[in-house]
């Protein structure tokens, strides 16, 4: 007699900071079968196309896991596309997954400044995944942003 398991979901952080190249990564995965889970998205949905009050922020991150719990008990892949740009918020996710047996990936995104703001200019506002961003914002993103490393756990670097 078989027994009816649910498969055991992947889960992959996308990181990187703003124009990195996360969210193309990550609508690859979406077109491979994964569940995309993105703020961007989320606030979009909601009419809100400028950064939102903290406490807006904060509903929706409560949304988001509780999608991506729901999504991972289901046994679906589900993509992060979120930004990670600090190890403490890889680090909560990990945390947030842990009890159901999952060990996310990180996916990090390793673009230079210079790549970066080659692609700010191409971001008009139009759509969800297309937020628009200053060379200013956009090097600040990049001079906050925490690289992971192979000791947080599973680290796949694409440059």
């Amino acid at each position: 007699m078989a027994l009816n398991r649910t498969p055991v979901a992947r889960v992959a952080m996308m990181c990187g900071p703003g124009g990195a190249g996360k969210t193309t990564y990550a609508k690859r995965l979406e077109r491979e079968g994964w569940t995309r889970l993105s703020f961007e998205v989320e606030f979009w949905d909601r009419g809100i196309t400028t950064m939102p009050s903290a406490d807006v922020v904060a509903e929706v991150a409560a949304e988001l896991k509780a999608r991506l719990l729901s999504h991972v008990a289901a046994g679906n892949d589900v993509v992060l596309d979120f930004g990670f740009w600090f190890r403490r918020q890889r680090d909560e996710f990990r945390e947030l997954l842990a009890p159901h047996g999952i060990v996310p990936k990180t996916v990090y995104i390793a673009t230079d400044l210079e790549t970066i703001l080659s692609r700010v200019g191409d971001r008009h506002g139009r759509q969800a995944d297309d937020w628009p961003m200053t060379e200013q914002t956009a090097t600040e993103y990049f001079e906050q942003f925490e690289p992971p490393s192979p000791e947080e756990g599973p680290l796949e670097i694409i440059s």
